[in-house]
């Protein structure tokens, strides 16, 4: 079987290469990815700056720790606080009797010039004692660092997971076609004498020896281009600036490279199957005929999918609407219905045809006639279209939606006419206006004793002027009652009945327990938790709602309020659509590395499906020829065929698109915010024109010249 299948390749090693080279590409971005994971789990170690010269380095608590139940036992969990504890000043006198204690960047930590071993004596649980490397920790980079490399793991191992999405799916596509164009030549094979297992046998043979090669070209070239990605992101200002990918592990290489041959055996798997199940006189009677396209286990399995994703997207309704908003369930959602669709898509296709308009004459009669009865080929050149249209209206329709449902959620729950945010503002006194500063804090939970939650929450420093200008949606309680005593809860939280008091811990570990004033909907991620500046120790002002008196000259009082505070000045409407949240340019990098990843497997499928079908159709052109067509009507014919299996997978793409993003708006409808659907027309339109492009270039490229008239 080795040498049959060495042979096939070397004599007809084009009808290959668009699988190797698609599974050379999902290698080396899969190894890509998993060097860049590896470096941000193990990033190296970076000299003290703050605390330099000091041998040892007391830093006050930055970590809330409680103990929760874990199965029959308890285990610890660790939150990090709002910012850490500052030294205690009679801790600070008794280092000074140690030895020089320096003072640097602020009260949260102190430098000590004397023995560790004494050091920790002293402090015990006081405080943390940090030396050599581990000094750094009180260093403010550190802490922007630790949070960026966080961000860069998240980018990689979503990129890494849509490659494996992308690649299993464009590869086994891509080997499934291949397979369906030689039906002929396992015809004849099986005519001379071979039998099933003997077919299978060598396609298999043929996916393990491409599969290696290409597998093992996808492992060097991933190593090559691992350096790109690290300045990409580096410039991207996703990571830190001294973040390099490590060339000296090991584990990103295997899991590339056995991913990559598996991929490719299991891409031909089915196919190998199909291939030796049938009859030598129907693979003969067959051989240009496209029947069976759907076999029953293809269909159950699309049917299994497609009710499984929506399923689970009512079932997410139902019980957790909030969860369908977080960015880790509106990427992976699109994934199964693409799926299912794309595995059901030979039972759509002459609908989906008979449904789009074409030009009227021979050739659009010709074109559409055509696109429907070869579906196997319409399918094999729909399906990677459908995951890039799908993946960028699902994506980048996801990620606009929910930012701008927050932003007209944001700008819904002031009545202020002017906004100013800045860092550390001064409250100023305007006559004639009500002002109400607010400050960034956390509240911590535990929750039925299993877990602890962290909900970000804002102190207002004026609870009566807060009451004043705030239009929340309050479900139940009063928000004039907040006080120092109380708080004002969402939904989401467990306990939530208005008298109820709520043991919590504040943002500074503090335990407190206060009492529910009032309760609001869960709305689309914003503010939801409100204490007083009292409950909100040591946070500084960022944000100044200023609510004008009637006939309040408005430019003026922007004027004073700039000169008073220091800060940016907005109107309400500018601040929500400024600030209040938008798609910070670390999440866009993130979002088109991944649609990246499926444009060009996108592209590369496109092209090797499309140069092999059009070759392998020498006879039918031939046959146009001599019926009369000219090359130019032959050329249009298989354009316009191309093109329209084109317009066949974006419109599939935009079905699956369209059930998510409904899906997001009956989540944000829900929830009782604001349903502002943002539908990336353009960059849809854009993924879905290139694709129209690369299949004419790669069409009429390979279109054989047939016999002349």
């Amino acid at each position: 079987m080795l040498t049959v299948a060495l042979a096939r390749l070397r004599s007809h090693w084009a009808t290959f290469a668009a699988s190797f080279v698609a599974l050379t590409l999902g290698v080396a971005l899969l190894t890509t990815m998993g060097l860049g994971l590896a470096s941000t789990l193990d990033a190296p170690r970076r000299a003290p700056e703050r605390f330099a010269s000091s041998p040892v380095v007391v830093m006050g608590h930055d970590t809330l720790t409680v103990e929760v139940r874990r199965g029959p036992g308890t285990a610890e969990v660790s939150k990090r606080l709002d910012r850490p504890h500052p030294v205690d000043k009679d801790l600070v006198r008794e280092l000074g009797a140690l030895g020089t204690v320096v003072r640097a960047g602020g009260p949260d930590a102190v430098g000590v010039d004397a023995p560790a071993s004494a050091v920790r004596a002293l402090v015990d649980d006081r405080a943390r004692v940090l030396t050599g490397d581990d000094r750094a920790r009180a260093d403010a980079r550190t802490q922007r660092d630790a949070q960026a490399l966080v961000a860069v793991n998240a980018l990689l191992g979503t990129a890494g997971g849509v490659a494996a999405f992308v690649s299993v799916f464009v590869v086994a596509s891509t080997f499934a076609f291949a397979v369906a164009l030689r039906r002929r030549e396992f015809g004849l094979l099986r005519t001379a004498g071979a039998t099933p297992g003997q077919v299978r046998r060598v396609l298999l043979t043929e996916a393990l020896v491409t599969g290696t090669a290409a597998s093992a070209a996808g492992c060097v070239l991933g190593a090559l281009g691992a350096p790109s990605l690290a300045r990409l992101l580096v410039d991207g200002a996703v990571a830190p600036d001294w973040f390099a990918v490590r060339a000296d592990v090991h584990w990103p290489f295997h899991a590339a490279f056995w991913t990559g041959l598996l991929v490719a055996v299991a891409g031909v798997w089915a196919a190998s199957r199909r291939a030796g199940r049938v009859r030598p006189a129907e693979a003969l009677r067959d051989a240009d005929v496209d029947t069976g396209v759907l076999p029953r286990g293809r269909l159950v399995t699309g049917a299994v999918l497609a009710l499984a994703g929506v399923g689970l997207l009512l079932w997410g309704l139902a019980t957790d609407p909030a969860d369908l908003l977080g960015r880790k369930t509106w990427i992976t959602r699109p994934m199964l219905l693409i799926t299912a669709v794309a595995l059901l898509c030979p039972l759509l296709v002459r609908r989906v045809v008979r449904l789009l308009p074409m030009t009227r004459g021979g050739v659009g009669l010709l074109v559409r006639e055509n696109t429907a009865a070869a579906v196997r080929r319409t399918s094999a050149v729909a399906a990677p279209v459908l995951v890039i249209v799908a993946l960028t209206g699902s994506l980048l329709g996801s990620a606009g939606t929910v930012t701008s449902s927050r932003a007209a959620e944001a700008r819904a729950r002031t009545a202020a006419q002017l906004v100013v945010t800045g860092e550390d503002l001064t409250v100023p006194r305007l006559p004639g206006a009500e002002v109400s500063p607010s400050a960034p804090t956390s509240v911590f939970v535990r929750e039925e004793d299993t877990a602890l939650i962290r909900y970000g929450a804002r102190g207002v420093t004026d609870a009566a002027a807060f009451a004043g200008l705030a239009r929340l949606p309050v479900v139940a309680g009063d928000v004039r009652d907040l006080d120092d005593g109380s708080i004002v809860v969402s939904e989401e939280w467990q306990r939530r009945t208005v008298g109820e008091h709520v043991a919590v811990r504040l943002g500074d570990g503090r335990p407190a327990r206060l009492r529910i004033a009032a309760v609001i909907a869960a709305g689309a991620g914003g503010d939801s938790v409100f204490v007083t500046a009292a409950n909100a120790p040591g946070t500084a002002v960022d944000r100044i709602d200023v609510g004008l008196a009637p006939g309040t000259d408005r430019a003026g009082a922007a004027d004073a309020l700039r000169a008073a505070t220091g800060g940016t000045v907005r109107t309400a409407d500018a601040w929500a659509a400024a600030v209040h949240p938008r798609t910070s340019p670390q999440t866009r990098l993130g979002l088109l590395v991944v649609l990246g990843v499926a444009l060009l497997y996108t592209a590369i499928s496109l092209a090797g499906t499309l140069l092999m079908a059009t070759a392998a159709r020498r006879d039918e052109t031939a046959a146009l020829r001599l019926a009369g067509a000219t090359r130019a009507q032959v050329l249009r014919t298989v354009a316009g065929e191309a093109l329209l299996a084109v317009a066949v997978g974006t419109v599939l793409g935009a079905l699956v698109a369209a059930v998510d993003l409904g899906g997001m708006a009956a989540a944000l409808w829900a929830l009782g915010a604001p349903v502002a659907i943002a539908v990336p027309w353009g960059e849809a339109a854009s993924a879905a024109g290139v694709c129209a492009v690369i299949a004419v270039v790669c069409a009429t490229a390979a279109c054989p010249r047939g016999g002349s008239r």
